[in-house]
C-alpha cells in the first residue's frame, strides 16, 4: 500500500477505492470517519440571516432542498451544454451536466472523508449562472456587458443565489450557508472569512474538487456527446493517449467487447480513472503538505486537489482535441454565432425598449442599472425562451 493509501486508510477515506475489482456489494463498505480537513458541524459559519434549524435535516441539506427547488435551477434543462437545446434527446443540457457533476463530487468526496452534502451543493449550484447558448453565450454577454461589470457565470451564480432568487418573504436570495457561496466562488482570487475577517487564498477542499469534478464530467462527457453525434470518431482519438488508457482499462475489464457498440463502456471507465487519479494525488498533496484541519486547507497558497502532473498532461491533450475538433466544429460554431447574435439584437432591442423587459428585471433598474438588469434577464433564458422573445420583439427566428 503506498503513501496516499495509508493516508486515506488512517484517515478515514477508502483504502479499498483504489482497487474497484476487489471491492464487493456496497454494503460491506462502511461510511467514512469524516477527516479532520473537512467542513464540520462545528466548523460550520452557517447562514448570513440565522434561521431555527431543522428538525431532521442538517444545513447543507436543507440548502441542496433550496437548490434543486429553485426556479434557476429548473432553467437549467433548457440550457445549451454543447449543442443548441434540442438538438437532439440525448445530448447533455447544463442540467444533466450538473447532477453528473453532483454525482462525480459525492464520490470523490466520500473517498477522501469530506462532507458529501457540502460537495454536492456546490455542484448544484455551480452552473446556475450560466446563460442560454453555452458559452458562446457567456462570451457576448460578457463583451454586450463593458463598462457594466463584464459578466461572468460563476459571480451570476452566486448573484443568483443571494439576490436574483424570489422564494422567501423576509429575504431575498436563498440565504444559503457561507459554505456553499464560499464554494460557488470558482476562481475567486482570494476568500475572506467572515467571522474571523483572515483573508485565505483557497476554499474549502469540499469547493475544490468538486471544481476538479467538473473538468472531469464535461471532458468526458462532451467526448461522449461528440461521437454520438458523429462530431468525432473513434479513429481520430487512436492518438489520444487517455482515450487509449480508457480503452485499455476497459478491454482489461471486457475482454474483447466492441467499442463501437459500448462506447459508453469507455467513457466510464475514463471517469473511474480521472476519479481514481484525483483522489489519489489529493490525498498526496495533503500528505506533502502537511495537512491536519479545515484552516489548514483554507490557508495553503495552492490549490490541494489535484490530478497528477501525467493525468493533467493527458487531460489537457483531451481537451484541445476537442476544441479542435468538436467545439470549433462549424456545425458547433456556426449555431453558437447565430445564437450570439440572437443575444446582441435582443440586448439592443431591450435598451431601447426597458419596458419590455420581465416585471422583476424591471423593478431591479432602479437598483442596478439598465444594462446589469438586462443582463440578469438574458441570463435566466433558455434556449427557447431566448428565441422565442428575439422572435416575438424583433420578428426573426434565429434558431
Amino acid at each position: 500500500m503506498d503513501g496516499a493509501k495509508m493516508f486515506l486508510a488512517a484517515n478515514g477515506g477508502y483504502c479499498a477505492w483504489f482497487n474497484p475489482m476487489s471491492v464487493g456489494p456496497s454494503s460491506n463498505i462502511s461510511p467514512p470517519v469524516p477527516a479532520p480537513w473537512a467542513v464540520s458541524r462545528d466548523s460550520l459559519v452557517g447562514r448570513a440571516l440565522p434561521e431555527r434549524s431543522h428538525a431532521y435535516r442538517t444545513e447543507f441539506q436543507r440548502d441542496r432542498a433550496r437548490l434543486i427547488h429553485c426556479t434557476s435551477f429548473r432553467r437549467l434543462d433548457g440550457k445549451t451544454q454543447v449543442f443548441l437545446n434540442g438538438s437532439g434527446d440525448h445530448y447533455r443540457t447544463r442540467l444533466t451536466h450538473t447532477m453528473e457533476v453532483a454525482s462525480i463530487s459525492r464520490t470523490v468526496a466520500r473517498a477522501l472523508g469530506l462532507n458529501e452534502d457540502l460537495a454536492e451543493c456546490v455542484a448544484l449550484a455551480h452552473d446556475l449562472g450560466h446563460p442560454p447558448c453555452g458559452h458562446r453565450g457567456e462570451d457576448e454577454l460578457d463583451r454586450l456587458l463593458k463598462g457594466h461589470g463584464g459578466f461572468d457565470h460563476n459571480a451570476q451564480s452566486l448573484r443568483i443565489v443571494e439576490v436574483l432568487e424570489e422564494k422567501y418573504p423576509d429575504f431575498s436570495g436563498l440565504n444559503l450557508t457561507w459554505e456553499v457561496r464560499e464554494g460557488i466562488q470558482k476562481h475567486a482570487r482570494g476568500y475572506l472569512h467572515p467571522l474571523t475577517g483572515e483573508q485565505y487564498p483557497s476554499p474549502s477542499l469540499e469547493a475544490q474538487i468538486t471544481d476538479m469534478a467538473d473538468e472531469i464530467a464535461y471532458s468526458s462527457h462532451d467526448l461522449d456527446d461528440g461521437l454520438d453525434a458523429g462530431l468525432l470518431d473513434l479513429e481520430s482519438l487512436s492518438d489520444i493517449p487517455l482515450w487509449q488508457l480508457a480503452c485499455s482499462q476497459a478491454e482489461a475489464e471486457a475482454p474483447g467487447f466492441d467499442v463501437g457498440r459500448y462506447r459508453g463502456f469507455v467513457i466510464r471507465c475514463l471517469v473511474n480513472m480521472l476519479v481514481d487519479d484525483l483522489v489519489t494525488q489529493t490525498a498526496r498533496n495533503l500528505t506533502t503538505a502537511g495537512i491536519s484541519t479545515l484552516d489548514e486547507v483554507r490557508r495553503h497558497p495552492r490549490r490541494l486537489a489535484a490530478f497528477s502532473p501525467d493525468t493533467k498532461s493527458m487531460l489537457s491533450g483531451l481537451r484541445r482535441h476537442l476544441f479542435g475538433s468538436y467545439y470549433l466544429h462549424p456545425l458547433v460554431s456556426e449555431a453558437n454565432e447565430r445564437a450570439a447574435r440572437l443575444i446582441a439584437g435582443l440586448f439592443g432591442f431591450l435598451e431601447s425598449n426597458p419596458e419590455c423587459l420581465g416585471g422583476k428585471s424591471r423593478a431591479r433598474i432602479s437598483i442596478d442599472g439598465l444594462q446589469r438588469a438586462i443582463g440578469d434577464y438574458i441570463s435566466g433564458m433558455t434556449d427557447r425562451y431566448l428565441a422565442r422573445q428575439h422572435e416575438d420583439h424583433i420578428g426573426v427566428r434565429v434558431l
